[in-house]
């Protein structure tokens, strides 16, 4: 087996390849990583025909929709997955087969309802059932103790002790573990009376994972991330620097405008001189009233330049084909000490 573990912070991926049939599969990519996956496996000559998400994700953004789009392949997960994307949905007992190498599942409910194992040979991919030192949450959306109780003691921990344990996380740059290692050493399951177990899991009170609800909503659903979004519109759109800006301020040019689309009460605070105001939830509704000429050159402007991209990339999709954003925001700009002005002028108001 090609073996390739894949760190992304505490999240842990995994690319694996069959030397025969240089066929692979990615085992629960994460978002940033994407380019990075393709790289390894054009280096070792392989090519990447399945995508495995062992449950859905609570704590990351997943590449799985966004890579099996790419490449055309299939996303493989539980028939409890809710994801719509997913295009084969497997059960307990069967094979996942990646060129002469088999997968098999291994259903473990419990961190959530579609969590899933993969034992492949002399190694368990254990998603977040079985973590290093630890186990899945079951505080979570579908998680459930009693469950997770059964998984674990009733199914992954009958493996050989041998069998090398490869989770989806690790925060402390640990690589793998092992059956028999887990069990003799893993505080959680120290306790196997099903009641001292559910009472231990119950009483963890951990703190929710960062981007919890955003991660759940894009992993779930297979919709974008605010990431995601912002990356293609900055894609789309070309940027003024502070300092052009800045030299432009004097021009008095009847073909550009500064647009800044923040709310009417950040832009009554501070401004940039001359700017005129359209919050960005109007901008669809008022722009066409307001700018008739397409070919007018609008910067927009916002606190940070994220909003202000957005804005841009609306712009240029409604048909202003010169439309751009502010590199820096209100925020660089007032860093720098350029030129301010404050209240509301009624002209400059849409």
């Amino acid at each position: 087996m090609i073996f390739h573990q894949i760190a992304d912070g505490g999240c842990q991926s995994y690319l694996i390849g069959c030397p025969a049939t240089c066929a692979a599969a990615l085992i629960d990519p994460a978002l940033g990583q994407a380019d990075r996956y393709l790289g390894i496996a054009a280096r070792e000559g392989l090519r990447i025909r399945t995508i495995i998400e062992t449950h859905t994700h609570a704590d990351h953004f997943s590449a799985a929709r966004d890579l099996g789009e790419r490449l055309g392949i299939p996303v493989i997960m539980h028939r409890n997955a809710p994801a719509p994307h997913v295009g084969m949905r497997v059960e307990d007992g069967q094979l996942i087969v990646v060129g002469d190498l088999r997968l098999k599942v291994l259903h473990t409910p419990g961190h959530t309802r579609d969590s899933m194992c993969l034992h492949a040979g002399d190694r368990v991919f254990t998603g977040d059932t079985l973590l290093i030192g630890g186990t899945g949450r079951t505080d979570l959306p579908t998680g459930d103790p009693d469950q997770l109780h059964d998984s674990l003691f009733g199914k992954l921990l009958t493996l050989p002790p041998e069998t090398r344990v490869y989770p989806a996380h690790d925060y402390e740059e640990r690589s793998h573990s092992s059956i028999g290692a887990e069990i003799e050493t893993n505080p959680r399951l120290q306790k196997r009376d099903r009641a001292e177990f559910v009472e231990m899991m119950r009483g963890l009170n951990l703190s929710a994972p960062t981007h919890l609800t955003e991660a759940l909503r894009t992993n779930m659903s297979g919709g974008k991330t605010v990431r995601q979004l912002l990356a293609e519109a900055a894609a789309d759109i070309p940027f003024v620097s502070l300092d052009e800006l800045a030299a432009r301020l004097g021009q008095k040019r009847n073909d550009f405008v500064i647009l800044d689309v923040r709310e009417r009460d950040a832009y009554a605070a501070a401004h940039i001189p001359g700017a005129r105001h359209l919050a960005r939830g109007q901008l669809e509704l008022k722009v066409d009233h307001t700018f008739p000429d397409p070919d007018l050159e609008i910067l927009t402007v916002c606190e940070l330049g994220k909003i202000s991209t957005l804005a841009a990339a609306t712009l240029r999709q409604l048909g202003f084909r010169r439309a751009v954003a502010l590199d820096g925001g209100m925020k660089g700009w007032r860093e720098q000490g350029y030129p301010i002005d404050a209240g509301e002028d009624p002209a400059l108001l849409i």
